[in-house]
């Protein structure tokens, strides 16, 4: 399959790729700890190296765009992807078997809270990555479809 740019793509970790492939081979689905989970493919540029980098995470629908959590497994610090999308807020998502051009913009305030609400319904964990870290909330990530 072709990636969704001409950029070259920087391969991510065995178990990350293997969910990369799992996601494309099955039409979205994947098994393991991601198994009946709304799973998205973010494809984003690094804010230093310009190198095209895909990350799988979780989502939850918003209106025709998605929110994505910037948990990084409970890490005190954020995810490689946030910190590229705010350097570079243009990105593309496979989700399912369409490829979709979307911005990213932080939520804050009321929406925050929504979709933090909203987010816990389907990922429950999360609120256990925050008590676990020394972050005080998880960024949550709006990625609007252009």
């Amino acid at each position: 399959m072709t990636t969704p740019s001409d950029q070259p793509q920087r391969p991510g970790p065995p178990d990350v790729q293997g969910t990369i492939d799992e996601f494309r081979a099955n039409g979205g689905r994947v098994g393991g700890r991601f198994e009946g989970t709304s799973l998205l493919l973010l494809h984003h540029v690094g804010a230093k190296s310009g190198i095209e980098r895909v990350n799988p995470l979780m989502y939850v629908a918003v209106g025709t765009g998605y929110a994505v959590f910037a948990s990084k497994g409970g890490s005190d610090t954020n995810p490689g992807w946030y910190h590229n999308m705010q350097a570079n807020p243009e990105a593309t998502v496979e989700v399912g078997t369409e490829t979709r051009s979307v911005r990213a913009r932080e939520a804050e305030g009321d929406e925050y809270d929504r979709l933090w609400v909203e987010g816990l319904k389907v990922m429950p964990m999360m609120s256990q990555l925050v008590a676990n870290s020394a972050r005080s909330a998880l960024p949550i990530v709006v990625l609007e479809r252009r």
